[in-house]
């Protein structure tokens, strides 16, 4: 998501006012709970990672959570493969792990198949992509790179620290370089937060190039289809480039529709599909994960349904073409997947489907995407920094003049999540870029991020 998570109230919070309408702290409480039963469930069971380290690095330091981390507690659950956070001994949370499917927050009265959904079917896809890498870690080609990398992981002495976890570079097809921290490696699947949301856009591409979506066509959403409903002029492309016009706030209060989605919503997508408009589609950006949620579940429908079918589909057109062996997407319990923040991947996995992008969605003279989809996705929305599904530095916009202006090519653009997790492509220097970190900094992409990938094009001569 575009801002860190920031959803718990101070201790004196017992109600609040918005206008002439009483805010319900419980469910900001419960928000909180959520995102630590979750974060710590994924963390335990997906990426393999300590969750008291996790909770320590990240989860504490966010914004609020810190200021009650006195009465907020969890537990993990090694045997059962479940976590369950309560604040005050109240407002609890359970997150399940479930094989292939990641972790969900679940209310007790889960339906069988949200708890046990159905065994994924191995689809006979082989990778089309040449390998990249071999088995070990790649050390920079030369001296000029290792000292990009070794500025990309030390600390700068003041706020906001750096944290990187991981960096990856592919130059020409092939890892140039890449560095982990300790605790992680090749092999870790790391969390992207909103660079999935940069993934669904490859699946409504692949659908797209299917003749099953259009981006003009109105969104097939069956609450959306009443004559008198205005949501019916919501386009496919409107849910991409963040301009639907829907009242999805995404401030990170804890009381903001998105928090409230993610975090407590049994059905993400039935809950953003109710919201109404505060503009008309179209007429202005603002970035909402709700918009994806909504496509998200436009994919489910558009493959069969269900948990399973998403996953399948995905192996079969996506993954395995890219050879994205690691890959967990994480679902809500109606089998939507949580496409604006839950997947999972190696650092490695993340460039492969960089690469996708790098090559206009042909990968060894297979056509992946359609043809245009690569321009399209990464051309701005209205005056934003923002194209369909990535952050891009094309147009004016005032985001992409700080980037460039600190280092980024003009061309290239981003798969971007909270915390610094980031998927540069930069096609006029044939580049991918991935880097992982737990940070937090208003200025991060021009003070951190745009000087690592100049230092980067510096080094390799470009």
């Amino acid at each position: 998501m575009r801002k860190a998570i920031l959803i718990l109230l101070t201790a004196g919070v017992a109600m609040t006012i918005e206008g002439c309408s009483l805010a319900r702290p419980d469910k900001a409480l419960r928000a909180a709970t959520g995102l630590t039963s979750h974060a710590l469930c994924s963390a335990a069971f997906v990426s393999g990672h300590n969750p008291d380290l996790v909770y320590a690095e990240n989860i504490k330091l966010m914004p609020g959570i810190g200021l009650l981390e006195w009465a907020l507690s969890y537990d993990v659950d090694a045997v059962h493969r479940q976590v369950t956070a309560s604040l005050f001994g109240a407002f609890e949370s359970c997150a399940v792990y479930r094989d292939g499917f990641g972790c969900l927050v679940v209310d007790g009265a889960e339906q069988a198949e949200t708890i046990r959904p159905e065994k994924v079917p191995d689809t006979g896809r082989m990778s089309v992509l040449p390998e990249f890498a071999g088995p070990a870690v790649v050390g920079p080609v030369n001296g000029k790179l290792w000292a990009a990398l070794d500025r990309a992981f030390e600390e700068p002495g003041r706020q906001p620290q750096r944290g990187t976890k991981a960096v990856v570079v592919v130059h020409d097809g092939s890892v140039v370089a890449e560095r982990y921290a300790p605790g992680y490696g090749i092999d870790t699947p790391m969390l992207g937060w909103s660079m999935t949301k940069s993934v669904i856009n490859a699946l409504v591409g692949i659908l797209v190039r299917q003749g099953r979506l259009s981006p003009d066509q109105p969104a097939p959403v069956s609450a959306w289809q009443r004559p008198d409903d205005p949501r019916r002029s919501i386009t496919i492309d409107h849910l991409l480039r963040m301009t639907s016009g829907l009242a999805l706030d995404e401030s990170g209060s804890g009381f903001d529709p998105v928090s409230q989605m993610l975090f407590v919503e049994r059905d993400m997508a039935g809950f953003a599909e109710r919201a109404g408009f505060d503009a008309p589609p179209g007429s202005r950006w603002s970035y909402s994960s709700g918009n994806t949620l909504i496509l998200s579940r436009i994919i489910r429908d558009a493959v069969g349904g269900h948990a399973a079918d998403v996953v399948a589909f995905a192996r079969r057109n996506l993954f395995q073409p890219l050879g994205m062996g690691s890959v967990t997407l994480e679902f809500d319990a109606t089998g939507t997947p949580v496409g604006s923040t839950y997947m999972f991947a190696t650092a490695r996995d993340w460039a492969r489907f960089g690469l996708l992008y790098l090559n206009d969605g042909v990968v060894n003279g297979e056509r992946i995407l359609p043809e245009g989809w690569v321009r399209y996705s990464a051309t701005p929305t209205l005056e934003s920094g923002y194209g369909a599904g990535f952050c891009t530095n094309r147009g004016t916009g005032r985001e992409a003049e700080r980037r460039v202006l600190a280092g980024m090519p003009p061309d290239s653009f981003f798969a971007s999540g909270v915390l610094g997790q980031r998927l540069f492509i930069v096609p006029s220097r044939r580049l991918v870029i991935v880097r992982f970190g737990l940070t937090q900094g208003a200025r991060f992409d021009e003070d951190e991020l745009a000087p690592l990938v100049a230092d980067v094009i510096a080094s390799l001569g470009e």
